[in-house]
């Protein structure tokens, strides 16, 4: 394949290169390696009392205090403008109710099952800066990842809110295993390109599961001095399950995402996303549309809000996994409990709150209520078990960063 050969020749190349010029490391090298850890718990009070907050995956059990990540992290983040090659890592590992979710199949999915609570590796990867080719140089990232597409993240620090949208749920990925290129092309223009196993997979027949390559490709804009950037990648591979879709490797899914990240001061961050993914075996997509509005009213307190719709008109991507196993089976083609709406619907939700960060002894601390409003805007009723159209839940998480 076109694409496998040139990322195969990419990492050589630049492996090539790092193993020449090791020998040029500096001696301080081990003094840039850095270690932390966070926790982040929360609460959802939704006062219908249903057994799962449909349309939130994180924060889906509600009127139940969660300890969502105990995250810990040790890393040598690499510098992307440096005239110099430059090597680095990053080990990521989380306890917690989120990584029902965030698991890597054959990476310790099978750990804990019959609990909430679950372990799970987020990142295990080396970096590599290369300045080749271009002015700015390529980095390479070789290993498990988080998938560079979309706004939100995993990390609970770099996003809004305690609750994610949709798109971040049911329309992208959550990680990827295999090699990814960020060359800098020019002071304003970088392009994306990488292989991996799939969509929240890895290796083997307990780690993927079809047995076909998938990709990412893409380009980010930094213009405006920064003011502005554009963020569009695609990710592109089969992903239904070889177990239950005769034929998996021929049908692709297209997970196509665009982020607009718009400063104009120092005090306003306005962020527009879109996102289009489509199923060639379910002859399914579904498009989602969020806009995000940040104002940081003080040094301690940042206003946020989120407008989203998404739209899945065949009922094939929205659903909630009441099981602590039901994620993972789902995507290996095991029997699971998986619940959806009763037709294709059309999601709308506003969420409001703000970030506090208090002036006190422990430093690190994040304080984030919110009031979030979903409803059906075709008419189905897939919230609180069935019964409604929306649904509206009160919410908060703490972040403690050591």
């Amino acid at each position: 394949m076109p694409a496998k050969f040139a990322a195969s020749l990419l990492a050589s190349t630049l492996l090539a290169g790092t193993v020449a010029h090791a020998a040029d490391a500096p001696s301080s090298w081990a003094s840039g390696i850095t270690f932390g850890a966070q926790v982040q718990g929360g609460f959802t009070l939704n006062p219908n009392s249903p057994k799962t907050n449909f349309g939130q995956l994180f924060n889906d059990k509600p009127n139940t205090v969660l300890l969502n990540q105990v995250l810990l992290t040790a890393q040598r983040a690499i510098d992307p403008k440096s005239p110099n090659w430059d090597i680095g890592f990053k080990f990521q590992v989380l306890y917690g109710s989120d990584a029902r979710y965030t698991h890597f199949l054959g990476l310790l999915d099978h750990t804990n099952p019959g609990s909430r609570y679950q372990f799970d590796i987020v990142e295990a990867n080396i970096a590599v800066h290369a300045p080749v080719l271009t002015a700015g140089g390529i980095d390479l990232k070789l290993g498990a990842y988080a998938s560079p597409l979309g706004y939100e993240t995993i990390d609970p620090l770099t996003n809004p809110f305690y609750s994610h949208s949709y798109i971040f749920n049911f329309g992208l990925p959550f990680k990827h295993t295999g090699a990814l290129a960020v060359v800098h092309a020019t002071d304003i223009l970088d392009v994306y390109l990488g292989i991996d196993t799939g969509v929240n997979t890895t290796f083997g027949k307990g780690g993927d599961n079809n047995g076909a390559v998938a990709g990412i490709g893409g380009f980010q804009l930094t213009l405006l001095d920064g003011k502005l950037t554009a963020l569009a990648l695609t990710h592109i591979g089969p992903e239904n399950p070889a177990r239950l879709v005769p034929n998996a490797d021929r049908y692709m899914r297209y997970l196509n995402d665009i982020v607009l990240t718009y400063k104009p001061t120092d005090t306003w961050t306005f962020v527009t996303e879109l996102n289009y993914i489509k199923d060639d075996f379910a002859k399914a997509d579904a498009y989602g549309f969020a806009q995000y509005v940040s104002y940081a009213y003080s040094p301690n307190i940042t206003l946020n809000a989120r407008a989203e719709l998404f739209a899945d008109g065949k009922n094939f991507f929205v659903a909630s996994f009441p099981g602590n196993r039901d994620p993972v089976n789902a995507q290996l083609g095991f029997p699971t409990t998986v619940v959806s709406a009763p037709t294709g619907t059309t999601y709308g939700a506003l969420t409001v709150g703000f970030t506090y960060k208090p002036n006190v002894p422990i430093k690190g601390l994040m304080i984030r209520p919110e009031l979030r409003y979903d409803r059906s805007m075709s008419g189905s009723r897939p919230f609180n078990g069935g019964k409604d159209r929306d649904s509206l839940t009160l919410a908060s998480d703490i972040v403690l960063t050591f």
